[in-house]
């Protein structure tokens, strides 16, 4: 199934707003419904193709037919941009001028290879596309200058296998395009998971988590994706590499870690061998409340420092807190302003459930999964640690809730959008010490910005991903579309940007960088390591016809 051309996913599982919300955000934010209705399928003005009969037909020779080579309007705009509000907001205008010129899909590495040599000596730019679920731009290339005679996306749903699973190194090896619901499903079979739980979960590819370091929601317990990988297969348009002899090596740079979050700037990843580990003989959820955002990041440290670690762990801030737990009339309680409605939820009291009245506090959500006797352990061992830190058991309520509900946020995005509102989110990474101030800055940056454009936000957040070192910071900001939705947002993502590296922060923890974030990912890696990376493009893709503009920014920047 394809997903949705304007939205998330599938279209049967999106559901509007009940007219509550509708009321609490035209009362708490000033959200009015939209004057126009979005563009249809139908009326979009797409461009027509630039490339060339004779273009389309070396693609499709590379690409084992006619049949792998789409250059129907319908295909083209299911794959224009990703999914992030401007994305979503520029194509529900029927902004589609950038729609590419053909879709490709190969079947194969040595199909991906072909492909790649003829865009190369036709001076056709390459967009690897995996689940479309980017929301950094990631596949929305620079290509208007460069002297391109078009843009195609390099579909990779063909590559959709299990090619091998070895049980005793229990590792297994993925096609790139294989969606993460059925390597799940293809790897629950023998016994096994891969344990990467991302909020695009449903969407996602294996190939896309790799090339932008995604992080699932259990990666406590399962680690970041790139934790995950020990090898890999890539197509350059100068040949393949063949990246992973052994767990960990001495062996010089390990060139897994450049191609790894290297975003399709540097080769098309066309398989990905991973670790993989039982199936986990039990799920349990639970939550928590901590009286503030500092005490509860606290026990988050504890834990990930000391242990035991859960395998889901995540804390929420106060107004996060207050928009999941509380009803709809408890939230309309405030009087109109965002600012005042997080106070509220700061100074509320809580009586431990989810249909509190007034939740109030920061809400933890712990899981644990494993063996029976093993995760009862270690779940037994994090009460006394998460007691100790002043943290209030709630029960398995607000867990089990959060768990059935992980993957209905890009939905009700798409709601809110329907609603007349702006829905977006940001996210970063620091030092424990860095935190608090990087929470403040960001959050304060939103809040100015937005509001001095007059929209006043609602910006909530939370760490879901925690280490020994640090965690991550991870932003969701609701408001009033307003006038100017696209140019107010890019003046707040620009001050939270300037203010994550300002605060010691990295410009992404796992959305990745894309065209959105280039600009700071060059301050955050300098000068030199802009150059040492173009060095490395110029040596696998010199002609320059991979995503270009995605991660390595522009000479001028």
């Amino acid at each position: 199934m394809d997903m949705l051309w304007n939205g998330w996913g599938d279209p049967a599982e999106a559901a509007p707003l009940p007219d509550g919300v509708r009321d609490l955000l035209r009362d708490l934010l000033g959200v009015r419904p939209a004057d126009t209705p979005p563009a249809a399928l139908a009326d979009l003005d797409v461009p027509a193709p630039r490339v060339g009969a004779d273009v389309l037909a070396a693609l499709a020779r590379a690409a084992g037919g006619a049949a792998s080579v789409l250059t129907g309007v319908p295909d083209r705009v299911r794959h224009t941009r990703g999914k992030s509000t401007p994305d979503l907001l520029r194509i529900r205008a029927g902004e589609v001028a950038d729609a590419p010129d053909a879709v490709v899909l190969p079947g194969g590495h040595d199909e991906v290879l072909a492909v790649l040599r003829v865009c190369a000596e036709r001076r056709v730019a390459v967009v690897p596309f995996g689940g479309g679920t980017s929301v950094t731009g990631g596949l929305a290339p620079d290509a208007q200058g460069g002297g391109f005679a078009g843009v195609v996306a390099l579909d990779l749903r063909r590559l959709d296998r299990l090619t091998a699973l070895d049980e005793v190194a229990r590792t297994a090896v993925l096609d790139a395009g294989l969606r993460a619901p059925e390597a799940e499903r293809l790897l629950g079979e023998r016994g096994f998971t891969l344990g990467h739980f991302p909020q695009s979960f449903e969407w996602a590819t294996v190939g896309g988590f790799a090339a932008t370091r995604g992080s699932g929601q259990a990666s406590a317990g399962y680690g970041r994706f790139d934790e995950m990988v020990v090898g890999l297969t890539v197509a350059t348009p100068e040949g393949t590499l063949r990246l992973g002899r052994a767990p960990r090596s001495a062996a010089g740079p390990d060139l897994r870690q450049l191609v790894l979050g290297s975003e399709g700037a540097f080769g098309v990843i066309t398989s990905v061998t991973v670790r993989v580990r039982p199936l986990p003989r039990v799920r349990a959820y639970e939550g928590w409340r901590f009286g503030s955002f500092d005490a509860g990041a606290a026990a988050l440290r504890a834990l990930a420092q000391d242990g035991p670690l859960p395998t889901v762990l995540r804390l929420s801030d106060e107004t996060e807190t207050m928009v999941g737990l509380a009803r709809p009339e408890d939230i309309g309680a405030a009087d109109g302003s965002a600012d005042e409605a997080a106070d509220e939820a700061a100074a509320g009291g809580a009586d431990g459930s989810a249909a509190g009245a007034r939740p109030g506090g920061c809400l933890v959500v712990t899981g644990y999964e494993g063996a029976a006797g093993e995760a009862a352990d270690r779940r037994a061992a994090a009460h006394v640690v998460l007691r100790a830190a002043g943290g209030e058991l709630l029960g398995a309520e607000p867990g089990e809730a959060w768990a059935q509900g992980r993957y209905r946020a890009p939905y009700l995005r798409d709601a809110l959008l329907d609603a007349g509102a702006f829905a977006e989110t940001l996210e970063t990474a620091g030092f424990w010490p860095a935190l608090p101030r990087l929470y403040e800055a960001v959050r304060g940056a939103l809040q100015e910005t937005l509001t001095a454009a007059g929209t006043p936000p609602l910006v909530m957040c939370h760490i879901s991903h925690v280490y020994e070192t640090g965690a991550s910071l991870y932003f969701t900001v609701v408001g009033a579309r307003g006038d100017d939705p696209l140019g107010a947002w890019e003046r707040a993502k620009r001050a939270a940007g300037d203010a994550i590296l300002e605060r010691g922060g990295t410009i992404s923890h796992h959305h990745g960088v894309g065209t959105d974030h280039r600009p700071w990912y060059a301050r955050e890696i300098g000068p030199l390591g802009v150059a040492a990376l173009r060095a490395v493009k110029s040596a696998l893709d010199p002609a320059g016809v991979l995503n270009p503009g995605v991660l390595l920014p522009r000479a001028d920047e």
